[in-house]
Parts: structure tokens; C-alpha cells; sequence
């Protein structure tokens, strides 16, 4: 059996590794630092370019709550319990 990981991790110039905890929309993603989960960015895609948007803490808990409701609203559990797990991690 083959297990795909859905892990992605970029690389930042300044802070290194960074993590994907979601998608927020089409071409934004949210990360964070890879080892101390304390710095966000939304990672914009555009044509090959990546942009970071450094956002606070308690945006990215914002974008991660709203992205789970609408998860929960679209009754799509397995990738609801997913995310969820990644929220408890990172937020509580």
C-alpha cells in the first residue's frame, strides 16, 4: 500500500522551512515556521511566483477557524478532521 503525504513545506529566504497548514483560497495558502509554528504567511501563487504576506497569530487561527467551518459546512470530514488536528496542534 502506498501512502502519500500531503505534507508541502517551501523554503523562506529569511525564516527556512516553512509548513502548509492550508489553503485559504485558490492561490493563497497559509504556512508557518516549521519548528516554532510562531510566524505566519500567506503564500501567494501567482504564474510561477511565490509572494509571502507575514500575518499575526491570531489571523492565521482566524483563517484556519473559517477555513474548518466552511470544511464542516461542505461536509467534507475527512479533510475537516485533518485540518482540525493540525488547529490543535498549532493554536491550543
Amino acid at each position: 500500500m502506498n501512502h502519500q503525504s500531503n505534507e508541502t513545506y517551501l523554503n523562506h529566504p529569511t525564516f527556512g522551512l516553512l509548513y502548509r497548514i492550508c489553503l485559504i483560497e485558490n492561490d493563497r495558502e497559509l504556512f508557518t515556521t516549521l519548528y516554532a509554528q510562531r510566524l505566519f504567511f500567506i503564500v501567494v501563487i501567482t504564474s510561477g511566483n511565490l509572494t509571502f504576506e507575514p500575518i499575526s497569530r491570531s489571523d492565521a487561527r482566524l483563517l484556519v477557524e473559517n477555513r474548518l467551518r466552511k470544511l464542516r459546512q461542505s461536509n467534507v470530514s475527512h479533510e475537516y478532521q485533518k485540518l482540525n488536528q493540525v488547529y490543535q496542534q498549532t493554536f491550543q
